[in-house]
């Protein structure tokens, strides 16, 4: 059994397809994949999500699906031969109604930039390796000057320095697309370029439109985002720090401080964190990542993440299961000297409901007691939430018999998930089975002691209130 706390997120694509891959994937750890909605059709995602969930299933453990929407897209269009080389002090065109680019010029699919850019603004292009100032903007046409130059090649992205652009974050595309994570049920739908609150609710409300139950994750990817940081976190369920894009717009050396900051802002308001954008980009096409980006992921585990994330070294790469185990190793050992303090992520003085009370007070036995893990009997999986939260050593074991419940909590910190089916209304019987579970899957032994969470009457959802402390096999009855 994986005792890793923090999770990791892998993105399928071209690289982690087959079958036998995907198995290979989820025997080294997947905890959630991550279908990208900016490539391929709707069957492609929903035959991916069908397959891993088959493969999931053979291996006795959910594993998440999370469905990415692509958002607007604001890049150049097409040249003529592919791509070509600009040079500083390089006159060029950005033309709204070119078709196919030159060396002078190239389109734009985001039709409106010239309307939303002023003479002194500094574009940047293919993730900021080029850089051009805005001299003048014709009708269609913004004319611009190289600051820094390379490569440009096709359909490469756009983004605005400070931020500005009025692009909405949800387009017609995503909302077809949301309509097809519904129909795959995904766990969690991911949104791109939130600029406020706003964004997200309408996201939420797309997707219980289509008959979805998915959580909502606000990647955090705009200038703006960071200015509306606090209400989008409120809004969302999952916060991604989307280090690519957000690094172009506000620089990159702000975005190791904006990535703490946002880890402890939404663990502040008991939300999931995920740590993303060229973890182990050198996996890509080496077996081994560099000290750099081993250091790189620590770091997050260490500022308290709950996931980390791996985008082309899985979906693309020479070595994507490579990537994962490496990350999975790597995760471990910070874990090792991650720094608990009893309920550090609590700032509230009093509890809001009675299953927060009865975690946090789980929480407290499990740092004053020796315990060997706790168990919470759960429906909706609420009372879970605040044991992930609290940055407890103990093992976290969710025993629900809601297939999607346990599927959103692959997702929380230091949580394993278990199917746990038990008819019964007698307290007693219900606690027997939950321990000849936690012993079949070797999460216990005989005599350890663990804690319990759970509800009474049996059966009620939302009614967790009592907290027991169980010596395995001692009162067990048949």
């Amino acid at each position: 059994m994986i005792l890793r706390k923090t999770k990791i997120v892998a993105t399928l694509g071209p690289a982690s397809s087959s079958e036998e891959v995907l198995e290979r994937m989820i025997s080294a750890g997947v905890d959630v994949v991550r279908l990208n909605f900016s490539h391929g059709s709707a069957q492609d995602h929903i035959d991916r999500a069908k397959l891993v969930r088959e493969i999931a299933a053979r291996h006795r453990r959910p594993v998440g699906v999370l469905c990415d929407l692509q958002g607007p897209k604001i890049r150049i269009g097409r040249f003529e031969n592919d791509k070509i080389q600009l040079a500083v002090g390089d006159p060029f065109i950005l033309d709204a109604t070119c078709t196919l680019g030159n060396q002078e010029r190239v389109g734009l699919d985001y039709k409106t930039l010239p309307a939303e850019v002023k003479p002194g603004a500094v574009l940047l292009l293919n993730d900021g390796r080029i850089v051009m100032t805005v001299n003048a903007v014709r009708g269609n046409e913004i004319h611009c000057t190289i600051n820094a130059g390379g490569t440009l090649s096709n359909n490469k992205g756009i983004n605005l320095k400070g931020g500005g652009l009025a692009a909405d974050a949800i387009t017609n595309k995503d909302i077809e697309d949301i309509k097809t994570a519904a129909a795959l049920d995904a766990d969690y739908v991911a949104i791109s370029f939130p600029r406020s609150a706003a964004d997200v609710q309408l996201a939420r409300a797309l997707v219980r439109a289509a008959g979805g139950k998915a959580n909502i994750v606000a990647k955090i990817e705009r200038a703006e985002a960071i200015d509306a940081l606090e209400e989008i976190i409120e809004a969302s369920d999952v916060i991604m720090v989307a280090r690519g894009d957000l690094g172009v717009e506000v620089g990159d050396s702000v975005v190791p401080g904006l990535q703490k900051r946002m880890i402890r802002m939404a663990r502040a308001q008991n939300k999931l964190v995920i740590t993303a954008t060229e973890m182990m980009e050198s996996m890509i096409s080496n077996p081994v990542p560099t000290r750099a980006e081993v250091s790189d992921v620590a770091n997050a585990v260490l500022d308290g993440t709950d996931a980390v994330m791996l985008s082309a070294e899985t979906a693309a790469g020479a070595y994507p299961v490579e990537s994962i185990l490496a990350m999975h190793r790597v995760c471990m050992d910070a874990e090792i000297d991650y720094d608990s303090h009893l309920l550090k992520a609590k700032l509230n003085p009093e509890f809001q409901r009675i299953d927060e009370s009865i975690a946090m007070a789980a929480i407290y036995v499990a740092h004053h007691f020796k315990v060997k893990a706790i168990a919470a009997l759960t429906q909706s999986g609420s009372s879970v939430v605040w044991l992930s939260r609290s940055n407890t050593i103990v093992p976290i074991y969710a025993l629900s018999p809601e297939k999607s419940t346990r599927r959103k909590l692959t997702l929380h910190r230091g949580v394993y998930p278990f199917p746990f089916e038990e008819e019964s209304h007698d307290t007693e019987k219900v606690i027997y089975a939950a321990e000849e579970e936690l012993l079949q899957r070797g999460a216990v032994q005989e005599g350890d002691l663990i804690l319990l969470t759970i509800g009474e009457p049996i059966g009620k959802q939302g009614s967790t209130n009592t907290l027991k402390i169980i010596k395995i096999g001692e009162h067990r009855t048949s």
